[in-house]
């Protein structure tokens, strides 16, 4: 049985790392649940092959927005799932959780998130910065002195932090991150093609054609959806060059975003940035070109670690390990798991 358990509880997918073992689990945050019941009928990859699809008396949603919990009773419940079908079910077996909260969220919004935690089964919960957590994930080493940017694209948040001697020296979290990319290009079909399409449907034209830059070779794809004219179904070719229109405004404002913890950064850290370079994690990080475009808005090499979207529950499972360590090496902040 997992003594020690790593969770990135993401808006858009939970991950669990479990000590010795690795990354055990990697399902959608989203929950089916019979409304006249209250019973849960599907949990993960189950629950999401429902959205969008389900008769009025049964709901498919996602517990977390933006980050951050929006339905307390479900996450609650989705979580105890989680861990039973990678920790098992020992009644007197409860494991150390450690989970992965966005850079800023309140002390409100992290006693709900411990508070879930506890319920679900964790002996001791402490709670962890995402862009910390992503910094260990990536192996990086954040108690040196020398600073380390790290950008964390999740699926609600878009967090920004720079790292230094164990701690976070400043860092800032935006609402616009994989979730936004989708509704972007949800809008711009609408907008500009007529066509009315679902959530599944904007993310798979993301994940398929999604482009940040300009590709050397256009590429396309057919979207089928409801024509909003005379309501019968459609069909349209969309191109990546149009996604990479759609997707303008959410990828400014990460990159403004990106700018503004570049100003508030201290000059020195902003040298070994500048030699080092930005790592980005997270599963928007596997967006086409996003690099590029961050790099073409800061003139800082930026690079894309090798698995991004298992970075943050990685790190988790790493600080686990050495908790001791990073709480003694962490100067400018009492409690760097909260």
């Amino acid at each position: 049985m997992a003594s020690e358990v790593g969770i990135d509880l993401g808006t858009a997918n939970v991950l669990v790392y479990i000590k010795g073992k690795g990354i055990v689990l990697n399902e959608p945050s989203v929950v089916a649940v019979n409304k006249d019941t209250d019973e849960i009928l599907a949990i993960g990859e189950e629950a999401r092959q429902m959205l969008g699809r389900t008769p009025a008396n049964i709901v498919a949603a996602k517990p977390l927005k933006d980050g951050v919990i929006s339905d307390y009773d479900i996450t609650e419940r989705m979580l105890k799932y989680f861990i039973r079908k990678t920790c098992g079910s020992g009644r007197f077996f409860k494991p150390r959780i450690m989970v992965c909260v966005p850079s800023g969220v309140t002390e409100v919004e992290k006693r709900a998130v411990r508070e879930a935690a506890t319920q679900a089964g964790g002996k001791e919960v402490y709670l962890m910065e995402e862009p910390m957590a992503a910094a260990i994930g990536s192996g990086l080493d954040v108690t040196e002195p020398d600073g380390k940017m790290v950008i964390d694209i999740g699926g609600g948040t878009t967090d920004i932090a720079v790292i230094a001697l164990g701690g976070i020296v400043t860092s800032t979290s935006v609402k616009v991150a994989g979730d936004k990319f989708d509704e972007s290009i949800i809008r711009y079909m609408r907008k500009v093609h007529k066509l009315y399409i679902g959530e599944r449907t904007g993310e798979n034209i993301k994940q398929a054609i999604g482009t940040a830059f300009p590709r050397e070779e256009e590429v396309s794809m057919e979207c089928r959806g409801r024509d909003l004219v005379t309501g019968l179904p459609k069909t349209v070719d969309i191109t990546s060059e149009e996604v990479m229109e759609a997707l303008e405004e959410p990828l400014h404002l990460i990159c403004e975003a990106v700018h503004g913890v570049l100003e508030k950064t201290p000059p020195e850290l902003s040298a070994d940035i500048s030699s080092s370079g930005i790592v980005v994690t997270g599963g928007g990080a596997l967006l086409y070109g996003i690099d590029r475009k961050i790099q073409e808005r800061t003139g800082i090499e930026v690079r894309i670690v090798e698995d991004p979207k298992s970075c943050v529950a990685i790190g988790t499972g790493k600080a686990l390990d050495e908790l001791d360590a990073i709480q003694s090496n962490s100067l400018n902040r009492k409690d760097p798991f909260n």
